[in-house]
């Protein structure tokens, strides 16, 4: 069956996401396959993620709020996503004809609640989402596998000074390196992710100034991209777990700056924006 699709452009920090916001959320099938396909770089539109969002799905009452799922480009699902929340309430509020939005996003792990301010850039809001505290994440599907065996034809012995896993939602595995920068991402992220049965966010990260990390990121179903919220959120959880930063932490990534503050509430703040609007047929 093929038809029109609405959609929403936006980006997170470079972390760029398709909105498509429905009277009701898709079966899972669909929703993969469209995603593969609008998410392609050449052959679609192109994105790390594709929305699907339920505006005010129990009628609206109280607090404003969503229901959403979100699936990656490569057509696999996804619990949550710290720059896609903050994505998603834009183009709420752009739909709405709002500057500003306050809203509770319902998502496979849980409420999220969410809200942007505008900024003096047009297309350009600011948003805070609250991401929960951060638990243990997931272990290697064996004790005899460790990232340091992952990345032992790729990186250097020693490079990998000590990593963990966390859960924000999503599963997320931090590892303190010298310099992000010289990672290469592609092999060293798929090589890490490999060894987690149902896949793995993968972050490589270094404590770079006062309460400053510096992160290089491959996420699950994405790979490499220029930013992740909850990524950022992980990262700077693990590095205040081992004493490098602060609970108000600048993550810097290469799409630019995310702020993460751990001392109440969880929160992630960075920057959206909106870059189209686009009818996609034949989905």
């Amino acid at each position: 069956m093929t038809g029109r699709l609405r959609l929403h452009k936006l980006h997170g920090l470079g972390n760029d996401f398709l909105v498509a916001l429905v009277d009701e959320l898709p079966a899972d099938i669909d929703a993969s396959r469209i995603a593969a396909g609008l998410g392609h770089r050449r052959r679609g539109i192109g994105a790390d993620g594709l929305i699907y969002a339920v505006l005010d799905p129990a009628g609206g009452t109280g607090d404003r709020a969503a229901a959403m799922r979100l699936w990656n480009s490569d057509g696999s699902p996804a619990e949550v996503s710290g720059n896609g929340l903050r994505c998603l309430a834009h183009a709420i509020a752009v739909t709405l004809g709002s500057a500003e939005l306050d809203i509770v996003v319902h998502t496979v792990a849980g409420p999220r609640r969410c809200s942007i301010r505008p900024t003096t850039t047009p297309g350009t809001v600011t948003g805070t989402t609250e991401i929960g505290a951060p638990g243990p994440g997931p272990q290697p599907d064996r004790l005899s596998r460790s990232p340091e065996a992952a990345l032992g034809c790729v990186l250097e012995p020693g490079a990998i000074k000590r990593w963990v896993t966390l859960d924000v939602g999503n599963p997320h595995v931090v590892l303190s390196v010298g310099d992000p920068a010289e990672v290469p991402l592609h092999p060293a992220g798929p090589a890490v992710e490999a060894i987690f049965t149902g896949g793995i966010n993968v972050h490589f990260g270094a404590a770079t100034g006062a309460d400053e990390l510096t992160l290089g990121v491959w996420e699950r179903g994405a790979g490499a991209t220029a930013a992740c919220g909850t990524g950022a959120v992980a990262a700077a959880a693990a590095f205040h777990r081992w004493g490098e930063v602060g609970q108000n932490v600048t993550v810097r990534m290469a799409g630019g700056d995310a702020r993460v503050d751990l001392s109440g509430p969880v929160t992630l703040t960075g920057e959206s924006v909106y870059v189209a609007a686009v009818d996609a047929v034949g989905v």
